[in-house]
């Protein structure tokens, strides 16, 4: 049986190969070939002589995987002696951006100016731009106001509750129509009842529609055009405070040493100045044009709607059925059916 011992002469064979490869791989001196360059040490490439290597230091340079950048030689898939492309893109920043960081530099500074001359009024520390006529103007248009909204509160009130009256009246003729039918001995009573309730209906639908177009007209002149007229007292208040602090700054630098510095601080607040002085007037121009325009819309609408609302509901609580009909016809209001919705403004 044969056994599993290893062959003496096949040893001896592997070591002189093993021998043979070894001196393969080692030159003159005992250096050793690398695998990647085989070969003598005459045919290894040279490096270049901007490097400057001395003799008898070519031995102590080995060369890496990375092709000698870790002794400062440019990689193997570069040329000696040429520079590497940067792959990071040089750009100039946008002129937006600086356009953007001015704006906001320029916000900042009003900000903190219109801030500081608010709080000096507060205090009493500063003196403030006042038009008597046309403060007295704005005040009377912002108390007219609270009064006006408080006149389509009540009506929306008014409104509101005389819907309920009115679907209420409808629901109580249609069961007296109905009892009329099942009660022989009350019929007469019932019909007589139904028929009431159906004309007191019939109208309270018209004085609805007059409700209705009177509170839409007050809406309007409340909330659209009366606010209309506050937004432009608004911003005519900003340009106000941004004038008055704009000015205490030109004051204090025409009192201030005449520097080259302050001579240069007063002509761009002088400049800045006159840009809000402009904007200012300009705004109060426009607040006294709406005012007055508003005033004379106010009277012609309300002289109207007040004779509407007069003749309507006097029409409907005298029982004046004709005299009703008749301001349907003169204001043009459209009536709508008893199974109507109730208006868009109560379901809000």
């Amino acid at each position: 049986m044969a056994n599993l011992q290893s062959n003496p002469m096949e040893e001896r064979d592997m070591q002189e190969v093993i021998s043979e490869d070894e001196g393969d791989q080692y030159g003159v001196g005992g250096h050793r070939r690398s695998h990647s360059n085989p070969g003598s040490a005459k045919s290894r490439p040279q490096p270049p002589t901007s490097l400057a290597i001395m003799p008898g230091e070519d031995d102590d340079v080995e060369q890496s995987w990375t092709g000698g950048l870790a002794q400062g030689c440019a990689p193997v898939f570069q040329p000696f002696g040429e520079p590497a492309l940067s792959s990071v893109s040089l750009t100039t920043p946008s002129p937006g951006k600086s356009n953007k960081l001015e704006n906001i530099k320029n916000w900042t500074i009003s900000t903190y100016k219109c801030s500081r001359q608010s709080l000096y009024e507060k205090l009493g520390k500063t003196n403030r731009t006042v038009d008597s006529e046309l403060e007295g103007q704005i005040e009377t248009l912002r108390d007219t106001q609270r009064k006006y909204g408080n006149i389509l509160r009540l009506s929306r009130a008014l409104t509101s509750h005389f819907y309920h009256v009115v679907q209420t009246q409808s629901s109580l003729g249609e069961c007296f129509s109905d009892l009329a039918h099942k009660s022989p001995e009350l019929q007469e009573e019932f019909l007589y009842n139904a028929e009431t309730q159906r004309n007191l209906t019939k109208n309270g639908q018209h004085l609805l529609a007059a409700l209705n177009f009177f509170v839409s007209s007050i809406n309007t002149i409340v909330n659209k055009t009366m606010e209309d007229s506050i937004m432009t007292v608004k911003q005519y208040e900003v340009s106000r405070v941004e004038y008055d602090a704009y000015r205490s700054d030109l004051d204090y630098y025409r009192e201030a040493p005449k520097t080259e510095v302050n001579q240069m601080k007063l002509g761009e607040t002088e400049s800045s100045f006159n840009a809000k002085k402009t904007e200012f007037e300009k705004l109060r121009s426009d607040v006294q044009i709406k005012l007055k325009f508003l005033d004379e819309n106010r009277v012609k609408v309300m002289q109207k709607q007040l004779l509407l609302f007069h003749n309507a509901v006097s029409a409907y609580f005298s029982g004046n059925q004709t005299a009703l009909e008749a301001t349907m016809k003169q204001f043009a209001i459209k009536v709508k059916s008893p199974t109507s919705q109730p208006p868009s403004w109560m379901q809000q």
